[in-house]
């Protein structure tokens, strides 16, 4: 019997949003994030553990997203957001009754133990839900992986001194929050540019860049993650679809199509740097049939009928109360949420779940098969549990029913690879796991006109940043002038623009981080040339107080300048398997 690991990869992410406003999109964005995810987790793998259930997950914080739960301005407005939550239930009996809908407040007793539940579990944590994902980490129980710095939309970047500030900025508050360098890092988007020439417009060009995985390597990186088409294993699933009827969400674009002709397996990792290279980098390929199981908007597991309804939110109060109902119900005629029966779901979609995955294992060492020693399946986090409600549930019954399949090995993705180094060099393909596999999301014609603004404050940046490292006078004014930048750069703003969702809070948070650097910039240059020293590290100070992540940054600029790491273009032969 062929034993195949699968990897589970959660990828969590969300762009900077403390001190930029609450609701919809301030910090209650951070907020329902953590009562709805990042906490049902910690919770979950706690219980698994107590029941001596492994649950080797790879868990991926992205450092922005991280600087944000440690800071005490998360604290102070998760405890409000409780506050605020709890009283909603107090609220809610008697609004019910007076509408006739008395039958519903059974749920608002589930709502308001939930609450209370996750709230004394975020003090029992030490209101650090980072530094409990260390403990876990620390235990053996998971791996922790890290990312860009920002989630910069690394292929488009003009200069790669930018790549490079991003992932070495990425490593260093990785080890900092999590007291270990990562082996693994998300590529933002999983969007990966090849070596060869690059210009703003896409046409032809006489420079020469190297590839993305020269990065990653220089970084200190040992493995990064593509989707299927990069590795010429599969079709292009992308992120970004309808998960119900109603906005738009990152799950699959498409179902898996058969008719494309994989010219390599997605069921092993694959060597992408060469022996010059400042270190061996892998890729590990996304399984485009598991992927679209729970990706899937036609058939995936989140639209089954029994689970909560995401659209239907009773006001005042935001409370969800009704369950998904069946295909083409309207919102108005859903039927009460039973979590009864929703967890009976989650229970049965984790076993089928886990079938389907030895069933990928059968299918890869049978007759026809391309073998294989890996099925990888990496998720956006926030889906467990915010987009899909019973999502941590399911997940939890996964990695208890794993084991009643001898051919299936949980593990994460470290562990993989000690176990299986790559046998095989493979040069990568331009692509991401956006819409069409491509980079359209983030340069269509809805945001092109961004990567000028960024391309020029990526010109002023790095042509002032070599005096100011060398003039300590000025680096109250450089780091925030940094700040800003990779705010600037985050691969939000294009991905809310192009999806249509709240674009015009996407494209106010961009232009001000766009004003802002040019502000920085302009004090920074002035203070080069002695003028204005002290008014622009007022400015500085006074744009910290609102954008304050990142507190060590001058050590990466410094990297990222003296590029002290080669980074080198790969130099891979043509694909072969050596076996």
């Amino acid at each position: 019997m062929n034993q195949v690991d699968v990897v589970v990869m959660l990828h969590s992410h969300l762009p900077y949003v403390l001190n930029h406003g609450r609701w919809p999109h301030g910090s209650d964005w951070i907020c329902e994030a953590a009562i709805d995810t990042y906490l049902p987790l910690v919770e979950k793998f706690r219980a698994l553990d107590a029941l001596n259930i492994a649950a080797p997950v790879t868990i991926g914080f992205t450092p922005i997203l991280a600087n944000q739960l440690e800071h005490p301005t998360f604290v102070k407005e998760l405890e409000a957001y409780f506050d605020q939550r709890l009283g909603f239930c107090d609220e809610a009996p008697a609004s019910l009754q007076s509408t006739g809908d008395g039958h519903l407040l059974p749920l608002v007793e589930f709502w308001r133990s939930r609450l209370v539940r996750l709230r004394l579990l975020f003090h029992e944590i030490g209101r650090d839900i980072p530094r409990e994902f260390r403990r876990l980490q620390d235990e053996g129980r998971l791996e922790i992986t890290s990312s860009a710095a920002t989630h910069g939309f690394l292929p488009m970047l003009k200069h790669d001194e930018s790549i490079r500030f991003q992932l070495a900025l990425g490593a260093s508050e990785h080890q900092r929050i999590f007291g270990r360098a990562a082996e693994g890092c998300w590529v933002p988007e999983c969007a990966y540019r090849p070596p060869g020439p690059w210009s703003e417009s896409g046409g032809p060009s006489d420079e020469e860049r190297v590839g993305i995985e020269a990065h990653v390597a220089w970084a200190g990186f040992g493995y990064f993650f593509v989707d299927a088409h990069v590795a010429r294993a599969g079709s292009p699933l992308g992120v970004y679809a309808e998960l119900f009827d109603g906005e738009p969400h990152r799950v699959a674009a498409a179902t898996v199509d058969e008719r494309v002709k994989a010219s390599h397996t997605a069921y092993e990792a694959y060597r992408v740097t060469d022996d010059s290279a400042a270190r061996d980098v892998a890729a590990l390929v996304r399984d485009p049939r598991s992927s679209a199981q729970v990706w899937s908007r036609h058939g995936g597991y989140p639209g089954a009928a029994p689970y909560l309804e995401f659209h239907k939110i009773r006001w005042p109060g935001g409370l969800k109360l009704w369950r998904v109902s069946d295909p083409g119900t309207d919102l108005g005629a859903k039927a009460p949420y039973v979590p009864e029966d929703a967890r009976r779901q989650s229970t049965w979609h984790a076993s089928h779940f886990a079938r389907l995955l030895d069933d990928v294992r059968k299918a890869q060492g049978g007759e026809g098969g391309q073998g294989g020693n890996v099925i990888v399946a990496p998720f956006d986090a926030e889906l467990f549990g915010h987009w899909w409600f019973e999502g941590p549930d399911f997940l939890g019954d996964l990695y208890a029913h794993l084991p009643e399949f001898r051919g299936l090995r949980a593990t994460t993705a470290g562990a993989h690879l000690d176990a299986h180094a790559p046998l095989s060099g493979l040069r990568l393909a331009t692509g991401s796991w956006g819409a069409n596999g491509d980079f359209s999301m983030w340069t269509g014609p809805l945001v092109e006109w961004t990567w000028p603004i960024i391309w020029e404050v990526e010109e002023r940046f790095w042509a002032l940043a070599p005096r100011a490292v060398a003039d300590s006078s000025t680096h109250e004014i450089l780091s925030q002038a940094a700040r800003s930048m990779l705010l600037l750069q985050s691969s939000d703003w294009q991905f809310i623009i192009s999806t249509g969702e709240v674009e015009d809070y996407a494209i106010r948070r961009f232009n001000e981080h766009a004003g802002d650097c040019a502000r920085l910039l302009n004090a920074l240059e002035d203070a080069l040339n002695g003028r204005g020293v002290d008014e622009g590290n007022r400015l500085a100070r006074e744009l910290q107080q609102r954008d304050d992540v990142f507190r060590e940054i001058i050590p990466s600029i410094k990297a990222a300048i003296s590029d002290k790491r080669s980074a080198t273009t790969a130099n891979i032969p043509a694909p072969a398997v050596v076996r």
